[in-house]
């Protein structure tokens, strides 16, 4: 091992003291993008920025298996999902997700989207007020289901949208919301297998090229079904992430309140400017703090030797917002992805590298549509005033979110032109 790289003891409480900030605080202090330190007792290596996203997403030196705590599996990913998967068989399983986001898919659940946003304005405006996180999580939830051709009464769209957005706070927390989480992901086991169970057996039809059909048939390299349990978990992993929207979108109506001269340019249709403001909310907002790998081979890079299982940390917050890669990054500023050359590993809000080979999240291209619809909505659909409040986050909360959910009141539709 390298005796001259960065080297703390232990950093655990560090980390839950710093938050998102944890590795750039000390990627800056010791002026490197690496060092070495504990973490609940296990060694692991810190890395931040362009170069470490590119090594980082390397399958000849690093994989997911093993890298995941199972207090994250049992929480955010399900056990044994497609996140610690490598090789052939990821590929094999990533293709199954990638053929479920297309761009006609995306559009099509955005519809979707808008339908529900439409749908709930008449509850919304005879409301005094509504928290827009807590609304807008059911909403995604309720289209997520329908755009998956998962069956959802709607007696119970706000159970199983707290149920998802519970297994997504419980990944950096600890005690009772850690708790919950594990127990939000058995109730959504429960009720996906159920389904699944349900579609195999002739109960309930499935349409062919939905997420539900696609993961109740699916087969892997070696001709077998998933089990139920293990299609229920990657139906979830289809479903969830697409609730977890409900954090971005928090936070772009947050960022037209602080920034009404963008709301002007999104109601003057200015061309592209609504998937810059999307990409700048997933830029600039903390949503997922770091990712995880393990040394796959020994290998040295930037003057440090990597050792076969060793833990990696990449820190994504740190990169999104790294001086080198983004000019004054802690200014919210849309404009900036004008000239953005979409390098897949400077930007990496849902991950990096390609999505088709490597661990990039299939997602991107709906949490972008799912965005610039929601933006639609709220700026071209409807007015509305933003009461007194605590809109502040905290950055050592993960996964954090404007304090008060963003209160909205005295909602009323607008007139289409």
């Amino acid at each position: 091992m390298n005796n001259n790289a960065p080297h703390k003891i232990d950093s655990t409480f560090e980390l839950l003291r710093e938050g998102y900030h944890f590795i750039n605080n000390n990627t800056d202090q010791f002026q490197s993008n690496l060092f070495e330190t504990r973490l609940m007792g296990q060694k692991v290596i810190c890395i931040s920025g362009k170069e470490a996203a590119q090594i980082f997403y390397n399958s000849e030196w690093f994989q997911r298996e093993g890298a995941a705590p199972k207090r994250i599996q049992k929480t955010l990913f399900g056990e044994q999902a497609i996140q610690s998967m490598d090789g052939e068989a990821h590929i094999h399983r990533k293709h199954l997700f990638l053929s479920l986001v297309t761009p006609l898919h995306q559009k099509y659940l955005a519809e979707i989207v808008m339908g529900k946003y439409l749908s709930s304005l008449s509850k919304w405006e005879k409301k005094k007020r509504i928290v827009l996180f807590d609304e807008v999580k059911e909403i995604l939830c309720n289209a997520a289901c329908q755009w998956a051709g998962v069956p959802i009464p709607d007696s119970e769209v706000k159970k199983r949208a707290e149920d998802f957005s519970l297994m997504v706070d419980a990944f950096g927390a600890v005690g009772t919301r850690h708790r919950k989480g594990r127990q939000a992901r058995t109730r959504a086991e429960e009720w996906i297998k159920g389904v699944i169970e349900e579609v195999r057996t002739g109960k309930l039809k499935a349409v062919e090229g939905t997420a539900l059909y696609e993961m109740t048939f699916h087969k892997n390299l070696t001709g077998q079904q998933l089990d139920e349990q293990m299609a229920a978990v990657e139906l979830i992993n289809v479903l969830r992430p697409i609730v977890a929207i409900s954090t971005y979108i928090t936070f772009a109506a947050l960022a037209l309140h602080d920034h009404p001269e963008c709301k002007r340019r999104i109601i003057a249709h200015e061309s592209g400017y609504p998937e810059n403001f999307a990409q700048e909310v997933r830029r600039y907002y903390p949503f997922g703090p770091f990712l995880g790998a393990r040394v796959r081979k020994d290998f040295s890079w930037n003057h440090y030797n990597f050792s076969k299982g060793r833990l990696v940390l990449l820190d994504i917050y740190g990169t999104n917002h790294d001086p080198l890669l983004w000019d004054n990054p802690q200014r919210f500023n849309p404009d900036r992805f004008k000239e953005w050359d979409g390098n897949p590993f400077d930007f990496i809000p849902q991950g990096g590298g390609d999505p088709a080979n490597g661990h990039r999240c299939p997602g991107d291209g709906i949490a972008v549509e799912i965005i610039k619809t929601s933006l639609d909505f709220l700026v071209n659909r409807i007015d509305y005033d933003v009461p007194e409040q605590d809109l502040s986050y905290s950055l050592t909360r993960m996964p954090t979110l404007p304090k008060s959910g963003f209160i909205m009141s005295n909602i009323r539709r607008k007139e289409l032109n």
